[in-house]
């Protein structure tokens, strides 16, 4: 059965507790903002493997990789003897040199939805900072590897250059706001 009925006092368990905590608890804020973004990166997943060419980077192999280590980070979260390492972090630096180098920074903020990829993963980078700061809230409970906390730091820097180079690859240009 796809359903327990052990929710149904709106309390639910983590992994090696036989605790139950409220489902408003931050360390379930912090699961379902996770949750959230990697569903949110599946929609990038599936509008990168448009622009696959051989010319472009493997945006879908990218962003793939993001999904599974957020699959780690749940997880971790949820008590598994599961966590991101060094060379997770080290990995998502190198895949954001890679992307920066097609690129031109733009010394400014830059107004979302140029291009329809370009949109969702700006929308992404904004999901991806809330569920870094989720996690974070819910240390007390949960806490994470240290780089588990770095990885999410860096995921909205990913994000941020992907939806740059999904404007790029489109050949549109992105606005600043004009304030």
């Amino acid at each position: 059965m796809l359903f327990t009925r052990k929710g149904d006092d709106g309390t639910s368990g983590l992994f090696g507790t036989p605790e139950r905590f409220p489902k408003d608890a931050m360390i379930f804020e912090a699961l379902g903002a996770v949750d959230e973004l990697n569903s949110l990166l599946g929609v990038c997943f599936s509008r990168a493997k448009i622009i696959r060419n051989k010319n472009s980077l493997m945006l879908g192999g990218i962003v793939r990789r993001a999904q599974e280590n957020l699959f780690i980070v749940q997880a971790e979260l949820a008590g598994a003897q599961k966590t991101l390492s060094k060379s997770h972090v080290d990995r998502l630096e190198r895949d954001i040199a890679e992307i920066e180098g097609h690129i031109e920074n733009p010394h400014s903020f830059i107004i979302p939805g140029a291009t329809e990829l370009s949109a969702l993963f700006d929308y992404a980078r904004a999901v991806s900072r809330r569920a870094e700061r989720h996690v974070v809230a819910a240390r007390g409970v949960r806490p994470v590897s240290a780089h588990t906390y770095q990885y999410l730091n860096r995921l909205s820097s990913l994000l941020y250059v992907l939806a740059r180079y999904a404007a790029l690859k489109k050949g549109t240009k992105e606005d600043a706001p004009s304030y």
